[in-house]
């Protein structure tokens, strides 16, 4: 009776198990709905129009020179007064 039961467990042991099922789909499935949601997400964009590209970009440029103006002005202010000290001291 031993050996029965030996057999049986050996057996046991030894017998593939079946394969587990996770619910996942396959990898070429989830694939392929990702593509899909990346296409509907892409429709649902809205692109700005040309007019409003323009005006955006100027108003850009503007403000990028008007900073640098600024920026320039107060570097020159402040090496002047270094300069300056630097004379009386």
């Amino acid at each position: 009776m031993a050996d029965k039961e030996d057999k049986k467990a050996v057996a046991e042991k030894t017998a593939k198990k079946p394969a587990k099922a996770s619910g996942k789909p396959s990898v070429f499935k989830r694939i392929g709905t990702w593509f899909k949601s990346l296409n509907s997400e892409r429709k649902k964009i809205s692109w700005a129009t040309w007019k409003s590209v323009r005006k955006n970009t100027l108003i850009v440029i503007v403000v990028v020179v008007v900073l640098a103006v600024a920026i320039g002005i107060v570097d020159y202010l402040l090496t002047q007064g270094i300069v300056g000290l630097s004379r009386i001291f």
